[in-house]
């Protein structure tokens, strides 16, 4: 950072040289989100590792994937309209915090308990970084240079995909699970500093609100009941009495939830936010997104291991096409964007992703050679590269500035809800004829022989499932082409 340091009233003098604030404000974003994204990538491939030396059990270890995802999703409203009230700049620094010392706490679990519990501050950490990281950046940047900004940040999350796979190999090759948390400590600690010593709010905070623990309490419990009937779905069967009975709750509290927001004088969720048709459809465009692409990736692997005998390691790194891509297509996807609106790029994204789908259900089989596996995820890197930033830009903009932390906390929950969703959903419809025990081992990645009716029957499921994501992807790609011209609006000064 240099010796020297001086605040200026649009950026900082380092070492002598003048840096504008809006690139100081992305680099400590970046920062957070890589920190997220390559944390997601080892965990997935830590979890065999973890079953044995914690003696777990494989729904335990469900849970180490799932309550990370879970907390992260259920809190995100709740801290979008907090950043709102307090600042988001600090409720931005404070989830470095959490997310550290979270890793630190999860490093050191005796047990499958204790470190579920940790990977839950993990995921608050988490929340409130994905709810404040686009608002500061959207604060930070001019309207023709948000895209590109949004681009360059979610370069991250493709980086994430290649360097965790990458760093995950070497530290378990090296040493045990517990070393993949240890490495966000170093990072999430320079974050923190560089975040508390760079950042500052650009807007003033809300006055005179207060906050609304209605609509948070019943917003939480309808989302986490939601969430748990999901997960469990895939254990207990869709229509088994306490997997109905969590679906029920969940749609009685989101109902009330609603109807307590539309009088609530504080909302946690402000809905005139759903006046403007481009954010409307851009955040139903995510949120189909995710249900539609989320799993793709865990199929992906699901077959390289289960069906092509790969080891863990061996089968994350053939995916490395799609971050590659995506992380080559993101920036300039967001300097479109600034141009001509997000449109048009985002749209022709979602296309090419069900392209990408449609391609892997005419060449999977047993013995598909690597190449048009390659050039399947090639092009859904290409086309998520050119979904995301545009797409995000599109929300944000069209969201008031005093509002970007409940805008930003809107776009992510329904973007992870659709996550979540497609996971549980994917596996149902691939998993169909497979016993549960089978779909187990799949998950934490064991080298299981199928036999070649399983096989084949599992091969059918896939294509069964990548057929449904294609659909919601060709559903989103008409919502983001219907969105309208989003209007653009100046940063605030400060």
């Amino acid at each position: 950072m240099g010796k020297r340091l001086a605040v200026g009233q649009t950026g900082y003098t380092v070492a002598g040289k003048r840096i504008e604030y809006k690139w100081i404000a992305l680099s400590v974003t970046t920062i957070g989100a890589l920190m997220a994204a390559i944390d997601s990538t080892i965990v997935v491939l830590a979890l065999p590792d973890m079953m044995v030396k914690l003696h777990a059990d494989l729904v335990e270890m469900v849970w180490v994937i799932m309550g990370y995802i879970l907390m992260s999703t259920v809190f995100l409203l709740t801290f979008g309209r907090v950043a709102d009230m307090l600042g988001r700049v600090r409720m931005y620094n404070l989830g470095f915090v959490v997310f550290t010392v979270g890793s630190a706490l999860c490093a050191v679990s005796n047990g499958a308990t204790q470190l579920i519990l940790f990977r839950l501050v993990q995921g608050a950490g988490a929340a409130l970084m994905m709810v404040n990281g686009p608002a500061i950046i959207t604060e930070a940047f001019p309207p023709n240079e948000r895209g590109r900004a949004l681009g360059i940040n979610g370069i991250t999350w493709a980086l994430g995909g290649i360097v965790g796979p990458l760093l995950g190999g070497v530290i378990l090759t090296l040493a045990d699970w517990r070393w993949i948390f240890y490495i966000n400590v170093p990072i999430g600690i320079l974050g923190t500093l560089w975040g508390y010593r760079a950042l500052h709010e650009m807007s003033s905070r809300t006055q005179g609100e207060s906050f609304d623990p209605v609509g948070a309490g019943t917003f939480s419990l309808g989302l986490v009941a939601l969430l748990f009937g999901l997960t469990s779905g895939i254990e207990r069967g869709w229509t088994s009495l306490p997997n109905l009975s969590l679906f029920g709750l969940s749609v009685v509290m989101l109902v009330v939830f609603f109807a307590w927001e539309r009088r609530a004088r504080s909302p946690v969720l402000d809905l005139s936010l759903f006046r403007s048709r481009v954010f409307n459809f851009s955040v139903l465009a995510a949120m189909l997104q995710s249900l539609g692409m989320f799993a793709v990736n865990f199929l992906i692997v699901f077959y390289l291991q289960g069906v092509r005998g790969y080891d863990p390691l061996k089968a994350a790194l053939l995916l490395l096409p799609f971050p590659i891509m995506s992380a080559i297509v993101g920036p300039p996807s967001g300097l479109l964007a600034d141009h001509i609106g997000a449109r048009v790029p985002a749209t022709i994204g979602l296309l090419v992703q069900a392209a990408a789908l449609i391609w892997f259900i005419a060449t999977l089989s047993p013995t598909t050679p690597y190449l048009p596996i390659a050039v399947g995820l090639a092009l859904m890197g290409l086309g998520g590269g050119m979904f995301w930033a545009p797409n995000t830009s599109a929300a944000m903009n069209s969201a008031p500035l005093p509002r970007l932390g409940i805008a930003s906390a809107t776009l992510a929950t329904l973007r992870q809800t659709g996550m979540v969703t497609s996971f549980a959903v994917a596996l149902a419809v691939a998993a169909g004829s497979l016993p549960k025990q089978v779909v187990m081992h799949l998950f934490v990645g064991s080298n299981i022989a199928l036999g070649s009716t399983a096989m084949q029957a599992f091969i059918v499921g896939i294509r069964n499932a990548f057929w449904v994501s294609a659909v919601l992807c060709l559903v989103a790609a008409g919502f983001s082409l219907v969105r309208g011209k989003e209007q653009r609006q100046a940063p605030s000064s400060s």
